[in-house]
């Protein structure tokens, strides 16, 4: 039998149109023609097995002792030349085999620097393909509102514009390889209710702070998003309409497909199809026969079906010749020495020196005869969460490797394991310097499983006692107390901050992050990360937080934006971060004193490194909005740029600020409004303080 496709081409068999035909096509109308086509000849089963994973029930204890060591498959179908969806997870690093583990991703925000986080994304997403994915799950852009969320350390930091900026950084990364999926949509920041917790969210404060990082990866074109397991005002993601359709595919016009988290992410597949979710992952449950039944019933539109698959095969589509200049994908690329050296370099750029007292460090090799190494973890590979986001690396190198490694022949270094108070205040003593390396494990923070006891929420931010008392006892023996502080989030040290010369927020740091920690150390490395969240003095500072909540409020200050808004002084402020050299802001002036609401201003300031060492600053920007019409931050950050410097070297940076974002969201009206006022700009190394002194004033007018 002969006939035409709906792209008005004659076929002898309908089925005779594939994906390839899609693929070979250079016109945009032609390609939604031929999925249509191709839709149109699949059978309800064909359909839904686009829609759902391949992975049966009796995977899932496998995927509790092995998760994702080889990749989780969907959709191939043969006959029709539909390749299936290979996914792997990530954040730090790809799930498969033994990949390059790089620091977690509340690092990698801590570097502040999108070209790094994108070529970090590219080296992810070769070593997925090379191990068999196509898929990747390593974009996390929630936003941590307690820093006691247990999964913090998968996400980048507080404050969207600095997520959405690093987060679209590792989309375009990966997606030169393989599709890249964003997670989790959204308002997801609370671990150990994740399955049941109702998040009640306003809608302003839903779109301008739970949102825009998301809008930012649409806009730059990510294949996938995932949904997030909790409610969001009282409808699971999975089936949320409101997010799914309403705001994702409607009004942001996202033409690519909807995964639901693993296992528990759909409760009723009805519910979540007409919701807007496109797949379930990693097997058919929700999408088997209940779905099948719903669609006898009427309660499923077949076009609710089609519009999913032709989601998905867009998709597929997109990305089936991506990478094909790059060269071969093979095994040899997985930890290769290129993505080990770019583990050592962002390690090294993330991590944040938060004091230094009477310039402890670095310490000079040349001064320093005897180094002791304090701590069980300075002898321990300590990487982050062991669930969803572990990564097995072929190796890892220790703080206390790194140290033994870097300080040369005429160092000694001794290593107490810190058990016992009275050793370790010995080795001390009989060192001209003592590091002590504490923090927190898988154990004390991560993704939480029901059937193992490991990770979940903080709900208290100090170390353990038994920490505390180690770095309070070395403390008391040394003039030059140097903490290393491992964890994936803000720690609370009030009790011990003061006692110390020197404290390194060197987070999860990842296969190299010992030598990065005695690179820096030393002062073969001058620090240069910076927080990418508030670390607070006390959890009385931070909103109200409950890891075992049925229902929540989310409102709309959170982090640096609270601390302002009720005049708190933190520990430490969001963007501080100490180096080895001193950097001078001047000049700051604008291109415009007035524009329109559809014009920009160019925001330029000189910064200069006035010490003796070389270094990379990085710059901020924040904006505040006089007499606003609505509540609104004090400031806001809207711009930064990290900038390499020479001692002695002074640099202009520019940058261009669009009117269009200083908009806040108008509920009433369901439009973004540029209000028509003056707005006051703020240029420094951190998000207020004495660090702001720089500030100049500009209008937007209507004509």
């Amino acid at each position: 039998m002969t006939g035409k496709t709906s792209c008005g081409r004659v076929e002898a068999d309908a089925r005779s149109v594939t994906l390839a035909d899609v693929v070979e096509s250079g016109n945009e109308e032609e390609r939604e023609c031929l999925l249509a086509d191709i839709v149109s000849s699949m059978t309800l089963d064909e359909k839904i097995r686009q829609m759902s994973g391949d992975s049966g029930l009796l995977d899932i204890p496998m995927m509790l002792i092995r998760y994702n060591f080889t990749p989780f498959d969907s959709g191939e179908n043969r006959s029709l030349g539909i390749p299936a969806i290979s996914f792997t997870d990530g954040p730090r690093g790809v799930s498969l085999g033994h990949s390059t583990c790089f620091p977690v991703s509340m690092a990698r925000g801590a570097t502040w620097d999108p070209g790094l986080e994108e070529r970090v994304g590219s080296a992810m997403g070769v070593e997925a393909r090379s191990q068999g994915a196509n898929f990747s799950g390593a974009v996390c852009v929630n936003i941590p509102r307690h820093p006691g969320w247990g999964r913090a350390q998968e996400t980048f930091g507080e404050d969207p514009y600095h997520v959405g900026e690093m987060g679209v950084a590792m989309v375009n990364g990966l997606q030169r390889h393989v599709m890249a999926c964003a997670k989790h949509f959204a308002c997801n920041s609370i671990e150990e209710a994740r399955f049941s917790v109702d998040v009640r969210v306003e809608e302003r404060t839903l779109r301008e702070v739970y949102l825009p990082h998301f809008k930012r990866c649409v806009d730059a074109g990510v294949a996938s998003i995932m949904s997030a397991y909790n409610k969001v005002n009282g409808q699971y993601c999975g089936h949320n309409r409101h997010l799914l359709r309403d705001i994702l595919k409607v009004d942001w016009g996202f033409d690519g497909f909807v995964m639901s988290d693993f296992m528990l992410g759909v409760r009723n597949g009805g519910d979540a199809v007409n919701g807007g979710l496109d797949i379930e992952m990693p097997f058919r449950w929700r999408f088997g026969r209940g779905l099948k039944r719903a669609l006898r019933r009427g309660k499923v539109p077949v076009k609710a079906i089609d519009e999913a698959v032709t989601r998905v095969l867009r998709q597929k589509a997109r990305f089936a010749r991506v990478g094909e200049g790059s060269g071969s994908y093979d095994r040899k690329k997985v930890a290769c020495r290129e993505h080990t050296e770019l583990a050592l370099e962002v390690a090294r750029k993330s991590i944040v020196l938060l004091k230094n007292k009477g310039e402890a460090l670095p310490l000079d090799r040349g001064d320093i005869g005897r180094i002791a190494v304090i701590g069980k973890l300075a002898d321990r590979a300590n990487l982050g969460d062991m669930q969803s986001s572990r990564v097995r690396p072929p190796y890892t190198v220790t703080p206390l490797e790194g140290i033994r490694d870097r300080a040369g022949d005429s160092v000694e270094v001794a290593y107490e394991s810190g058990g016992d108070l009275i050793r370790a205040g010995k080795a001390a003593r009989e060192a001209d310097a003592a590091v002590v390396v504490v923090g927190l494990t898988h154990r004390d923070e991560g993704e939480a499983m029901p059937v193992v006891n490991m990770g979940g929420d903080r709900e208290d931010l100090d170390l353990s006692a038994g920490h505390e008392r180690l770095i309070k006892a070395v403390a008391a023996e040394t003039g030059r107390c140097v903490v290393v502080l491992e964890a994936g989030s803000a720690v609370t040290m009030e009790s011990w901050r003061d006692r110390v010369e020197a404290i390194l927020m060197v987070w999860y740091p990842g296969m190299e992050g010992g030598s990065a920690v005695a690179d820096i150390l030393f002062g073969d490395v001058n620090p240069s990360g910076k927080l990418p969240i508030t670390f607070p003095e006390s959890t009385g500072q931070l909103p109200f937080f409950d890891r075992k909540a049925a229902s929540i409020e989310y409102g709309y200050y959170h982090g640096y934006r609270l601390f302002d808004r009720d005049d708190l002084e933190p520990a430490f402020r969001f963007g501080f971060g100490l180096s080895y050299t001193e950097y001078r802001y001047g000049n700051l002036r604008l291109g415009a004193k007035e524009i329109t609401g559809s014009g920009s201003v160019e925001v330029l300031v000189d910064v200069t490194n006035a010490g003796r060492v070389a270094g990379e600053e990085v710059v901020q920007l924040y904006v505040g909005c006089r007499g606003s019409a609505v509540d609104r931050p004090i400031r806001e950050l809207k711009g930064f740029a990290r900038l390499p410097l020479e001692p002695g070297e002074t640099r202009t940076h520019s940058c261009k600020l669009e009117a269009r974002d200083l908009a806040y969201y108008d509920v009433a009206s369901g439009e973004w409004k540029t209000e028509e006022a003056e707005y006051e700009v703020f240029v420094g190394p951190s998000s207020g303080g004495g660090d702001l002194q720089l500030r100049d004033t500009f209008r937007v007018t209507r004509h």
